[in-house]
Order: structure tokens, then C-alpha cells, then sequence
């Protein structure tokens, strides 16, 4: 960087930082730490686990924003599965959620159980309706759902840690349920000719005791009070590209919120 401003500049500002401030200067900037965020997920596919693009989308923001990232699932059995080339329950089978989330951890992964404050400065949980299946009842009971131990006990942790919370497409429904008075959006109210097929889940949101913020899809909420950062994602129907910007600012907002 020094000699890049040409001989006597450079000179010039050695003698003016001194060998205490140069040191000091490199020092800082070669031991500044990333982030540490921990992402959980709810197994492998849109229908019965975590959504693909979102869980991929959230892992390529993090990487270009330099966060260190540690992979978490819970070891239970999945509520279903789907055969996802029909849309329709496979009876037969039972998987868990833990084993298929390590499909998109590539094998890095570890039980929920593990994640703890003290090993990280923020938690993302992308959407899928495993997040309202495996982490959650919300599928089934809606408003009167309950929440995985686990999964109740990171946001819990995190929020009194006062550490960034990071959800997208129906996970917010999970820091609705937990966190008393939390906003979260999940989009837009209204379905409007179908862009919004699950403008229901506001309504759900609002019983739930939290308040729901109309925001678009390329759009995140942060709510700064409690460090809790959302946004619609597959809430909405349209192009991938604009779900892809939607969590990538939900990612910058969490890793800004870390101070890191």
C-alpha cells in the first residue's frame, strides 16, 4: 500500500507513523477476524427440508462478505418425505434431518445440539418448509405451533446474547413464535394475483404476538431492537435473481449487526 504512493510519499509517512504505528497498522489489518455465523438447516428440498437456492444463496453472501461458516441441523427424524417430482408424500419412506442436510453441508455438518453463543456471532436459518415441518409445527398448527427444543434454545441464546438473528422465506414464523414482539416480514399481505401465494403466513405472524413489515423480495427487515433480520424470498413467486438479491441483503444486514 506504502510504496504504491511513490518514493517520497512513502517515506514520508514512515516517518510520520513511526515503527509503532506501521507495526500497528499491518498488525491490525492482518489479525482482523470474520465473522462466525452459524446456518441450520432443515433438510434437503424445498418440500420436506431447507430450500436448495436459499440455503446456497445465503452460503455465496457469506462467503463474499468473508464469514467464516459452521453448519448446523438437529438429529430428528423428518415429519415426512416428499417425492418432489410429484409434489406427494413417499409413505414408505422416513428420513432424518440431520443425515439430508449434510447433502448441502457436503458433509460438514453438525448436530444442532452443539451450536452454541460463545463459537459464533450470528445464526441464519434459511426457509423451506422443513423450517415449518422439522423445525417447527407451524405447518400443521399454524399460530398454536411449537418449536424444536433446540431450535428454540439457539434463538433464545442469541437474542440474549444480543447477537444477530438472520431468517428467510417461512423461517421467520420461528423468531414469531420465540421471541416475543419481534418484527419479521415474509413479504406482502395480500396475495395480488398470485405473486404472493403465502400471504396468509402475516396474518398467522400477527397472532403469533410479532409484527409483520410489508417488505418487496429484494427487500430484508431488520429489526434492530432485537437483531433479528428477515426477507420473503420464495415467499414470492418470481425471478431467482431478485430472491438471490433479497438474501443477500438479509446476509449483509446480519454481518454488519456482528460489528465484525
Amino acid at each position: 500500500m506504502l510504496t504504491s504512493c511513490g518514493p517520497a510519499l512513502s517515506t514520508a509517512l514512515r516517518r510520520a507513523a513511526g515503527p509503532a504505528g506501521l507495526a500497528s497498522f499491518h498488525c491490525s489489518a492482518r489479525h482482523r477476524r470474520s465473522a462466525r455465523v452459524a446456518v441450520v438447516l432443515s433438510g434437503c428440498g424445498v418440500y420436506d427440508g431447507t430450500e436448495i437456492h436459499e440455503a446456497s444463496a445465503v452460503l455465496v453472501h457469506l462467503s463474499r462478505g468473508g464469514a467464516e461458516v459452521h453448519m448446523y441441523a438437529p438429529d430428528v427424524p423428518q415429519m415426512h418425505v416428499i417425492d418432489h417430482s410429484k409434489g406427494q408424500p413417499a409413505e414408505a419412506e422416513s428420513r432424518n434431518v440431520l443425515v439430508e442436510s449434510a447433502r448441502i453441508a457436503r458433509g460438514k455438518i453438525a448436530s444442532l445440539a452443539k451450536l452454541t453463543t460463545a463459537d459464533h456471532d450470528a445464526v441464519i436459518f434459511p426457509g423451506g418448509f422443513g423450517a415449518a415441518k422439522n423445525l417447527s409445527t407451524f405447518a400443521v398448527d399454524g399460530k398454536d405451533c411449537k418449536v424444536n427444543r433446540e431450535v428454540e434454545r439457539v434463538l433464545k441464546d442469541f437474542h440474549k446474547a444480543g447477537k444477530p438473528i438472520g431468517l428467510c422465506c417461512i423461517s421467520p414464523v420461528l423468531a414469531a413464535k420465540v421471541l416475543s414482539g419481534a418484527e419479521v416480514t415474509v413479504g406482502h399481505e395480500e396475495e395480488e394475483g398470485g405473486k404472493w401465494p403465502y400471504a396468509g403466513t402475516a396474518g398467522a405472524i400477527k397472532e403469533l404476538g410479532a409484527k409483520h413489515c410489508v417488505k418487496d423480495v429484494t427487500e430484508a427487515h431488520v429489526d434492530t431492537k432485537n437483531k433479528v433480520v428477515t426477507t420473503p424470498a420464495f415467499m414470492c413467486e418470481t425471478e431467482l435473481h431478485k430472491i438471490f438479491d433479497g438474501i443477500g441483503a438479509m446476509v449483509k444486514n446480519v454481518l454488519q449487526l456482528t460489528g465484525k
